[in-house]
């Protein structure tokens, strides 16, 4: 399959093209209707064949049966029906799972065969009556029951029936349960045949029975039982006792008739029908929602010329989805329910003796011949493929769509003829919208709308197309909407003139932007949008323009519209919605002259969003020359950025304190305070402050600058320039350097005496600070100044030096006599001694005590020395039990070097010893310093748990 495209016009007669496509048959398709003649040869001559739900059944010769399931073909059942009378079989009845199998025989009998059993059973209620046709209870039969049936006789006897069988039912007389007269048809006065019957039930368990004698078609129509009464059908048949049921009647007969139903699967209900009667053929649907009769639409195709009803009648119908099948004496032929046209035909030649009868086996939608020597079958492939172009003739568009939606160049096709035949009846919009699923050309519709000046199905038209293009195509999408743009605006201007169209035009603006608003529209213009402002532009729309920017996320141009026409609100209410920074950063400027505080508003709505170095700009053009409102404005937004969003970059808050210096000095001072006195976390340039700081006369914020600074001298001499107090405070800042304060205090002393001239206040500095003396500040007075002023202070400090020298000899008196007690303390100790008894035993491991080397403690514990470590070294820190590896390591290196130089002088000898003995004294310092029962140790671990936490779980394991 191919598309034709515009440039292969002059040689499109080369191909045959069907709305834009090229059919291209590779291979002749198969015919609807095949015929394959069975590989079988019957041992007698066929008599009867009947075929449901593929379980097969004939009967050959007299009394012969053959039983075939077609699933397994090679296993074929053969049953005698042990007649020895002269009565042959009637006719056969399968029900339609192929699980009852009814024998009418010529002697008006009934025979009945399980497909589970190998026995013919006799029908013992039925005798009497010839067997004509038989309905049967698609719903409620099953393997082992038919449920209620009907049975028609020769004499126009209507019985309902039942057939169980049933291994508990070995008692009985037979496997009918009952067989009774329900109805009785006339014909001309003279019992009619029941020549076939359907029972069928509607989803409102309404009960439909068709009934066809030779002439006749009777429907009744009756409710289903809800009591557990057997006889279904009994009450529907009663209705029916003084009036005639809705029937048709045709004039001619052949003797017979025969009716066919298509049903689509096993237990489902019928969808039309076909009624071989003696005038020809009456077919048509079936609708179980009309009240009265099922049959709808219903047709009749009259016989041709070649099939003659006196000479050579038709023997059987079998209906298909769109087909009803003719069997004719020599014969079949095959004619379309939706035209009446003969599609098929196929002859049967007469070595195969006398055609019977046709049947099909609705499950496996095979159709089954027979005549006396041979059987055939009839495949149905495909039977809808031309059924599309059928319903196209007779405008049925909906129902010809359905049956070529999987064939693109045939619905192309009905899509065509739809689009043409709306566009002939007026329907320009409706046919828009097909005229754009079709491969016509586009130029050809779209003049076709131009020249019928149908602007809105164009529109419709060019709609359609563009939403069945891809993202690919930019070029044909950027033309479809610019066409589009075009008609919409062209529609706005004519609506805007006219007051009285106000609701029209508001509805095709709000289409309008509809549609500018679409996904695809979007990614088709990202890099096209100047086309479409260009030509809002030329309409003079700005409305939609400002629409258009915002759907294209293009905000600066909005936030620019509207500043140009002084609508700052508006410009100021699309830069928050749309929370751009960069916008923020262009048009703040601007604003602030404006509106500073919605501004600054909208800023701290920003939050984070918005970088704080990057909006300076703004605030310092305005802050130097705006109003205070727009400076106030400005120390609003610094401060939020300050104390809420903890921005610690230095522009920020540099400038913050040079409006506080400049417009708030109250809150410079409170600012400065909150920063701290810390210079690593402060966040302002302290040279700058104090620079600005300096410019604007606020020496209080000087010194509390200089101290952060740390220059003590500076800021004492500021603060001597306000206030001694101030000064006096910055003094003692230095605590950790006495010499600083000192001198700090000293400046302090001097301007009090050579400034202020105030002797009393000197004296209070003085007693302020601990470091000075009288004798530092007696410089600073001048000559002619009395002693008189500070007697008191020069005594006092003469009892200080008293008082000091007294306590000193006191220290010295305790410290001699301390001295004395410890001597005395160490004679005692070397003195003093234990007594160990023999049976003693050491604390640890309680094994007699004097067998190994052990210590003694004055609270009486007494251990071996080995023991004493074990207890000690897991108390230690890490550099104490080196200690003690690296002195037992000492020891037993010195007693090796002492076994190795016993022959040495005694000199060298003594020194060996005594390096063993202090060796040996360190290790006793470290492990027996304390008892480790009594001591800081035993103290220190009463919280460590008596189990170690790495063998917790292995001792856990060994109680289990």
């Amino acid at each position: 399959m191919m598309v034709v495209r515009p440039w292969c016009r002059s040689v499109k007669h080369l191909f045959l093209v069907v709305a834009g496509y090229v059919s291209a048959r590779l291979e002749e398709e198969k015919p609807i209707f095949s015929k394959q003649r069975i590989d079988f040869t019957p041992p007698n001559d066929i008599t009867h064949l009947v075929v449901c739900n593929n379980q097969l059944c004939m009967s050959m010769g007299k009394d012969t049966l053959l039983r075939i399931d077609l699933g397994k073909p090679d296993q074929p059942n053969q049953i005698e029906v042990g007649r020895k009378d002269d009565a042959r079989i009637h006719k056969l009845f399968l029900d339609p799972s192929g699980s009852h199998l009814l024998i009418s025989l010529t002697s008006n009998e009934c025979l009945y065969l399980s497909r589970n059993s190998q026995k013919v059973k006799s029908l013992n209620r039925w005798k009497g009556h010839l067997i004509e046709s038989v309905g049967w209870n698609k719903h409620l039969g099953t393997e082992s029951s038919t449920g209620p049936i009907l049975a028609g006789t020769s004499q126009g006897q209507l019985y309902e029936a039942e057939i169980a069988v049933s291994e508990e039912r070995l008692f009985t007389s037979g496997p009918d349960l009952y067989f009774k007269n329900v109805y009785t048809l006339e014909e001309d006065g003279c019992p009619a045949p029941v020549c076939c019957l359907e029972i069928e039930r509607s989803t409102d368990t309404r009960l439909f029975v068709i009934v066809t004698t030779r002439k006749r078609l009777y429907q009744f129509v009756g409710k289903a039982p809800e009591s557990s009464d057997p006889l279904m059908f009994q009450p529907m048949f009663s209705q029916y006792t003084n009036t005639l049921p809705s029937f048709q009647e045709f004039p001619a007969s052949l003797g017979y008739s025969e009716i066919s139903f298509y049903t689509s699967k096993l237990r489902s209900s019928p969808r039309s029908f076909a009624w071989m009667m003696g005038n020809g053929v009456l077919y048509g649907t079936v609708d179980f929602t009309r009240p009265d009769s099922l049959l709808s639409d219903v047709q009749v195709w009259e016989y041709s010329a070649d099939i003659s009803p006196e000479t050579q009648p038709p023997r059987s119908i079998v209906l298909t989805q769109f087909h009803f099948l003719l069997l004719l004496p020599d014969r079949v032929k095959a004619v379309c329910t939706l035209n009446g046209q003969l599609v098929f035909e196929d002859a049967f030649p007469d070595k195969f003796g006398r055609v019977l009868r046709m049947v099909k086996d609705s499950v496996a939608g095979l159709v089954w011949v027979y005549t006396e020597r041979a059987v055939f079958r009839y495949h149905i492939q495909k039977e809808s493929r031309d059924v599309w172009q059928m319903y196209m003739n007779m405008g049925k568009f909906e129902l010809a769509k359905e049956y070529c939606k999987d064939r693109p160049e045939c619905l192309d096709t009905v899509l065509a003829r739809e689009a043409d035949h709306c566009f002939r009846n007026k329907k320009y919009v409706e046919s828009a919208k097909y005229y754009a699923l079709t491969q016509k050309y586009f130029e050809e519709i779209a003049l076709k709308f131009i020249e019928a000046k149908q602007e809105e199905a164009l529109k419709e038209f060019l709609l359609k197309k563009l939403k069945n293009l891809k993202l690919e195509d930019r070029t044909q999408l950027t033309l479809l909407v610019t066409w589009l743009t075009e008609i919409y605006l062209n529609r706005l201007g004519r609506l805007e003139d006219d007051k009285s169209k106000r609701g029209q035009f508001d509805a095709s603006r709000e289409e309008f932007r509809k549609f500018l608003s679409g996904s695809k529209i979007k990614e088709c213009l990202l890099s096209n949008r100047s086309i479409i402002y260009d030509l809002l532009a030329s309409h003079g729309n700005v409305e939609d323009m400002v629409f258009f920017s915002v759907v294209m996320q293009d905000y600066e141009r909005v936030v620019a519209h509207h500043c140009q026409h002084d609508d700052h609100a508006a410009a100021l209410a699309v830069m928050a919605k749309c929370q751009d920074p960069n916008l923020f950063y262009k048009f703040s400027p601007i604003l602030m002259q404006h509106i500073p505080r919605q501004v600054v508003d909208a800023w701290i709505d920003m939050k984070r969003r918005l970088d704080p170095k990057s909006l300076i700009p703004a605030l310092v053009n305005y802050s130097q020359m705006g109003s205070s409102a727009q400076v106030s404005e400005a120390i609003r937004y610094l401060e939020f950025c300050v104390h809420q969003l903890q921005v610690t970059d230095q522009a920020i808050h540099n400038y913050l304190l040079s409006l506080y210096a400049k417009y708030k000095p109250k809150a410079l001072l409170w600012y400065l305070e909150q920063a701290g006195s810390s210079a690593h976390h402060i966040h302002y340039d302290l040279k700058y402050a104090l620079r600005l700081c300096a410019e604007n006369n606020q020496n209080q914020a000087c010194v509390h600058i200089y101290k952060t600074m740390e220059l003590y001298e500076e800021a004492v001499d500021h603060a001597l320039q306000m206030d001694v107090d101030l000064a006096k405070s910055c003094a003692d800042m230095p605590e950790d350097d006495e010499e600083l304060r000192k001198k700090l205090w000293l400046k302090i002393a001097r301007h009090v005496v050579q400034e202020e001239k105030d002797v009393k206040k000197a004296m209070v500095c003085l007693s302020s600070c601990n470091l000075l003396k009288i004798e530092d500040i007696l410089p600073f007075f001048p000559n002619f100044v009395t002693i008189d002023h500070f007697k008191e202070a020069i005594c006092s400090s003469l009892q200080e030096y008293n008082k000091h020298i007294d306590e000193l000899k006191q220290e010295m008196e305790e410290a001699t006599e301390s001295a004395k007690r410890i001597r005395e303390d160490i004679q005692e100790m070397r003195n003093k001694y234990g007594v160990v008894e023999s049976q003693e035993k050491c604390a640890s491991c309680d094994f007699p005590l004097l067998n190994r080397p052990f210590y003694l403690f004055l609270c009486g514990h007494m251990f071996h020395s080995d023991c004493l470590q074990q207890e000690v070294v897991p108390h230690f820190s890490p550099f104490k039990q080196a200690r003690l590896e690296e002195l037992q390591r000492r020891l037993a290196a010195v007693g090796q070097a002492k076994s190795r130089q016993r022959s040495k002088e005694a000199e060298t000898s003594d020194r060996g010893q005594q390096s063993r003995d202090q060796i040996k004294s360190d290790i006793d310092d470290l492990v027996a310093a304390e008892c480790v029962y009594c001591g800081e140790l035993m103290i220190k671990s009463i919280d460590k748990p008596f189990i170690d936490p790495q063998r917790c779980e292995e001792e856990n394991n060994s109680w289990l």
